[in-house]
């Protein structure tokens, strides 16, 4: 016995809308997962210092945290970036079903909604980045000051370390470009 069961657009738009909603909650807790372990780094570094049982620990590994954390932050971002632009889409084309977005006010067709909501959520980047920059910052100049002897004789530790951070923050500024912008109107049936 076959049973043919159909969803409708209406129950596909909301579920998608709230995957989208979910995503953007996520991109909230890669943020918040970020600061958790700068700040977690940070509390390592100053607990280790020399004179209390820091002088024999590889703290060249720590350092290496600060941009490992950075650039986990940005490959989150651009998962959870591209997953928004996917369901944007198919929001999209759900609204234009029927001609529905001549008559209806449609969020993710009409450029004015979706350029406008990029544009608000260019901040949720902005945030990402200065958190990032300060962050490794903060973490280099922690370590630089606290371990000096040991930095001078493994700069490449630091060099490395600034490289990574580098290219994750050019990442996250990056990330939007590839944001959901409305396509040109299709006619769907």
């Amino acid at each position: 016995m076959s049973v043919n069961s159909t969803v409708d657009a209406n129950y596909r738009f909301i579920a998608a809308n709230q995957e989208v909603n979910a995503r953007i909650a996520q991109r909230q807790q890669a943020l918040t997962l970020y600061v958790t372990l700068t700040v977690s780094l940070l509390a390592a570094l100053v607990a280790l210092k020399p004179g209390e049982g820091g002088g024999k620990l590889p703290i060249e590994w720590l350092v290496l945290g600060f941009p490992v954390a950075s650039t986990c932050l940005a490959f989150l971002n651009y998962k959870a970036e591209r997953s928004i632009t996917n369901l944007r889409h198919f929001l999209s084309a759900l609204e234009r079903l029927g001609n529905a977005h001549e008559s209806l006010p449609s969020y993710n067709t009409d450029p004015k909604w979706a350029l406008g909501a990029n544009k608000a959520r260019r901040f949720q980047d902005y945030a990402a980045a200065v958190l990032v920059a300060g962050g490794n910052a903060i973490g280099l100049a922690a370590v630089i000051k606290i371990y000096p002897e040991r930095m001078a004789e493994n700069p490449l530790v630091v060099w490395i370390s600034i490289l990574v951070a580098t290219i994750s923050l050019a990442a996250l500024l990056l990330i939007p470009k590839w944001s959901y912008k409305p396509t040109p109107e299709k006619r769907i049936k």
